[in-house]
């Protein structure tokens, strides 16, 4: 794991600060203007898992789905029985640059990948206590294994970043699959927390579409 990386700077609000990234790896900035993402974490530099490196890069929302995103959402409700859709939030989109050889010679490919939470028609659940204890139990083993392979979770002045249920416990989400947590900053995690109460009401801002692109890099 590359070490003595320089701390981040973050913004938030106008106001500067440094903050350090968990173990020197990686860098974070909180940003609130216009069309740039809330936040973006850039990851260290670390071994893909078929050889050549991976850097991933996190770019923070939330932004309304865009009209392909909602209805992939729409045809998950109806897969799973929990009509109509209520909502879809785009939280953050995943960026992940490879760097290697293909036959013996330098090649590069990325992509991205958009997170998204589609809100159902789901009930609520009666063992919210329960899950929230199930991940306080595992969040030190769950960030150790992100880590190994995204690079240390992010942390902001000696802090780890909350992490985030893609799929909310209240309505039925898993407290340590690895496909639903995601390390946000704090002030981002407060906006998320906030949205989706909104996303699950009728008629709500997070029923309309938005761009196909709602950010710039």
């Amino acid at each position: 794991m590359p070490r003595g990386r320089e701390a981040a700077c973050v913004a938030c609000g106008g106001l500067s600060t440094t903050a350090a990234t968990a173990g020197g790896c990686g860098s974070a900035t909180v940003s609130t203007a216009g069309a740039k993402p809330s936040a973006k974490w850039v990851g260290p530099t670390v071994p893909g898992p078929v050889g050549g490196t991976v850097q991933t890069t996190i770019y923070y929302g939330p932004w309304l789905c865009n009209a392909a995103l909602l209805a992939r959402c729409a045809r998950r409700c109806v897969a799973e029985g929990h009509v109509p859709l209520l909502g879809c939030i785009w939280l953050a989109d995943i960026k992940g640059d490879w760097q290697g050889r293909f036959m013996a010679l330098p090649a590069a490919a990325g992509g991205r990948l958009a997170v998204t939470h589609c809100c159902c028609d789901y009930p609520t659940v009666t063992d919210l206590q329960r899950r929230r204890s199930t991940w306080n139990n595992a969040r030190p083993g769950f960030r150790e294994t992100w880590g190994r392979e995204f690079g240390a979770w992010p942390q902001s002045g000696g802090r780890n970043w909350p992490g985030h249920h893609i799929f909310d416990l209240l309505h039925g989400g898993h407290p340590t699959a690895p496909a639903n947590v995601l390390p946000v900053p704090q002030l981002v995690h407060d906006v998320f927390n906030g949205a989706y109460p909104a996303c699950y009401s009728r008629g709500g801002r997070w029923s309309a579409a938005g761009p196909d692109r709602p950010y710039v890099d």
